[in-house]
């Protein structure tokens, strides 16, 4: 089902690739083992498999190049370590979450959440999660699409006994069910009782592919660990008497078929030094599998992948769009945890106070669009429009912190479905707080001064306009720089870049009478089509005498920067995509060695 073929990681700073030239298959039914010691390659090897590291070789799934399937997450499910979900968030949550974002109904994250064991604890906070139950959780996305294939990145480890049965139960489970599984570990007793196949590395190359049980036999039989600066003179002494010796590297030897003592007894005779004598004994493979594995509850056919004579679902081919439902994953990616409502309730309490200052200074000395927004002087930006801004780059920002959507492996996080969706819950959400943040301006004011003095809204639809239009441009320059720089507080700061920067870019480009000759033209044109006078116009030809202030142009300046850098970065991201799916040519023989 899955090939990968030539799997090669980048080099760094002149150093060799952590995997080199890996070629392997993972086949329907089985159960296929990754061994080796830490630092041995295998995290690195499933990275590039799903391509979610950068590299070169090619993943193919039933002969099509896994990059080019729209939705990969249907064919391939992956625990690759800790789920990245934000922590306040809970399981039930993160898993409806994805399951917008994969077009699933939300009964199906139920479903997984009962099959891991988790139903019980759904609601509870990733934060307060253990390590099991966080392994239970990664199995639940991992499961969520009913993947054909599982790639597991050595889920057991560090787990107890009964934890560690259970995950061997469910991998087994989905093998027995027609699917792929591919499974990485250090431990050989545990993986080799565990898998069909065993592929071994060493120092990023494969230097074993056998039979689970061919593996058992051949690889882990009791053997003497040697180390000396003299290995290959004592290998051939110890070949001369009947041993069987396996050089592992120059200094290191395995010897089969004797004893630690007749080992140091023949180098004692020909005098020669020894850093390392052992005996190593091989895991148990005999026990039997109660004694192994406690009991276990059975997992349910509908978490399992479809039978092979039972029809699939089409497969889709084409560019890997962003997630299938990116309005209703973004609404529960931003208010299924409480960060939001703190910075609402914080900018509507900033408003109040700047309209505590406005009453102060004297509404009758400041502007309508001020009065309106609470756009105290002493303010870079109202406070509605901050707010806004916070809320967009935080739409992105926590995309990356809490990358639920991993980039090459699922529905990517930086396509423009998801930009758009963003920009557009971003926009709705910058306008009702722009409208709860006047009203509460509004009263303040009213409750400070005299009632008369106090502007009524409705009266002034084109500072209304101007409010509005600036809150959402915040909001949207937020999204953008937080998607182009990856990070919540860049956000903020390209938010806060337009009083302090791009205002005066735009004075020193322009000028005063410039600015007003702008704003001026704005009206009149309003007003040749209407076919009004021009000191007429109504409310539209005001905005449009708003839309040619400093504020706004260096704003539209900031948006348009930012638009065209996201759309280099997701170029230059293309790029780079297709060049790690590039299968290098030539290849190179196992190196020899022993796992143990």
């Amino acid at each position: 089902m899955i090939q990968a073929i030539g799997l090669t990681s980048l080099s760094r700073r002149n150093t060799p690739p952590a995997v080199a030239d890996l070629t392997f298959e993972v086949r329907e039914g089985e159960v296929t083992g990754l061994l080796g010691p830490a630092g041995a390659g295998k995290s690195t090897a499933l990275r590039l498999l799903l391509g979610v590291q950068q590299g070169r070789g090619a993943t193919l799934v039933d002969g099509r190049p896994l990059h080019e399937l729209a939705r990969p997450t249907d064919e391939i499910g992956a625990v690759l370590g800790d789920v990245p979900g934000h922590p306040r968030r809970s399981a039930r949550g993160h898993l409806r979450m994805l399951c917008s974002a994969y077009g699933l109904p939300l009964s199906r994250a139920d479903e997984v959440l009962e099959l891991v064991g988790l139903d019980a604890v759904a609601d509870e906070r990733l934060d307060t999660h253990s390590l099991a139950m966080d392994r239970r959780l990664g199995f639940a996305v991992a499961l969520l699409s009913r993947p054909r294939a599982l790639i597991l990145d050595d889920p057991a480890h560090e787990l107890p006994p009964r934890e560690a049965a259970w995950v061997h139960q469910l991998v087994r489970g989905h093998a027995a069910e027609g699917g792929a599984v591919l499974l990485a570990g250090r431990d050989a007793g545990a993986l080799a009782r565990t898998a069909d196949r065993v592929l071994a590395l060493d120092g990023g190359r494969l230097v074993a592919d056998e039979a689970a049980a061919q593996f058992a036999r051949s690889r882990m039989r009791p053997y003497v660990a040697v180390r000396s600066p003299y290995a290959q003179r004592l290998a051939a002494l110890l070949s001369d008497d009947g041993a069987e010796v396996v050089s592992a590297s120059g200094s290191r030897i395995a010897v089969y078929g004797t004893t630690s003592a007749a080992v140091g007894e023949t180098a004692y005779r020909h005098g020669i030094l020894l850093h390392e004598l052992a005996d190593t004994s091989a895991d148990r493979l005999d026990r039997t599998r109660a004694e192994a594995e406690p009991p276990q509850p059975a997992v349910p056919q509908s978490a399992l992948p479809r039978q092979r004579g039972e029809r699939r679902r089409p497969r889709r081919v084409g560019r890997r769009p962003g997630p299938v439902r990116p309005i209703r994953y973004e609404l529960r990616r931003a208010f299924g945890v409480r960060t939001p409502w703190p910075t609402v309730f914080g900018a509507l309490l900033c408003s109040a106070l700047a309209g505590v200052l406005i009453a102060r200074a004297g509404v009758a000395h400041t502007s309508v669009l001020r009065v309106l927004s609470g756009w105290a002087p002493e303010l870079p930006l109202p406070a509605a429009a901050i707010g806004s801004g916070l809320l967009g780059a935080l739409s992105y920002g926590q995309e990356f912190r809490y990358p639920a959507l991993a980039p090459g492996h699922g529905p990517e996080p930086r396509s423009s479905r998801l930009l758009g969706a963003k920009l557009v819950v971003g926009a709705v959400s910058a306008l009702l707080l722009t409208a709860a943040a006047t009203a509460v301006d509004v009263g303040v004011l009213r409750l400070l001064t005299a009632r008369g003095r106090v502007p009524d809204p409705w009266a002034h639809p084109a500072a209304l306009a101007g409010s509005a239009a600036l809150a959402v441009g915040c909001c949207w320059a937020g999204v953008l720089a937080a998607a182009v720089f990856r990070t919540t507080a860049l956000g903020v700061s390209a938010v806060l870049a337009v009083p302090l920067l791009a205002v005066p870019a735009v004075r020193a480009l322009l000028g005063g009478p410039q600015l007003k000759e702008l704003g001026d033209a704005g009206g009149a044109l309003w007003s040749v089509v209407c076919g009004v006078s021009q000191g007429g116009g109504g409310g539209v030809a005001k905005a449009l005498r708003f839309a040619g202030q400093p504020l706004f142009l260096g704003l539209v300046l900031l948006l348009v920067v930012l638009v065209a850098a996201f759309a280099a970065s997701a170029l230059r991201g293309r790029r780079q995509g297709r060049r790690s799916t590039a299968v290098p040519t030539g290849g190179s023989a196992p190196l020899p060695g022993d796992e143990g």
